[in-house]
């Protein structure tokens, strides 16, 4: 049985990650067109989902959210790397590849960055993203995030290493909008 709605889109819900999911979170991260652009490179098995699960998703430092569309779980859209003094967090997400270009993701990470400044009173939150996702570097900016700077050679992945952009949006920046 799925878990609560946690938070409401316009085309998606939000909503805990149970252990049901891990097979579906499993197969998504081991798919390329996943791995390559969060700069994963190396397969997971069902223990080290589990462990993802017990440690991260289940930790009291994160917030992770199954996306779900017409009861299909879709993504993954979250916030990590939490710092309490400064009031600031980094957010991730993914949409499964037969999912994109639907507008799950823009509203994913639209509902988890209201959801950051107007619940858990967030200043400021960053994402990260390679250069060459061309199509996260939109989706951050379609929901105002300003890119910032960039790592250059950051990462190894497939076989070449690759700059990754970062981006930031800030509180009073978003309500502005």
């Amino acid at each position: 049985m799925p878990g609560p709605v946690f938070l409401e889109g316009d085309r998606v819900t939000l909503r805990p990650i149970e252990e049901e999911d891990l097979e579906f979170l499993q197969a998504q991260v081991n798919d390329s067109q996943i791995w390559r652009p969060i700069g994963r490179s190396r397969p997971v098995n069902r223990e080290q989902e589990r462990e993802f699960f017990e440690n991260d998703v289940c930790g009291d430092d994160t917030v992770v959210l199954l996306i779900v569309a017409d009861s299909t779980p879709v993504g993954t859209v979250g916030l990590h790397s939490f710092d309490r003094e400064a009031r600031n967090a980094e957010l991730g997400y993914w949409v499964a590849p037969e999912h994109h270009e639907r507008g799950y993701g823009t509203d994913a990470v639209e509902r988890v960055v209201r959801y950051a400044f107007d619940q858990l009173g967030l200043h400021r939150i960053s994402a990260r993203v390679f250069a060459f996702n061309e199509p996260s570097r939109r989706l951050l900016e379609s929901v105002d995030f300003t890119r910032e700077g960039v790592h250059r050679d950051v990462e190894f992945v497939d076989g070449e290493y690759h700059d990754a952009y970062w981006y930031g949006l800030l509180e009073d920046e978003w309500r502005q909008k």
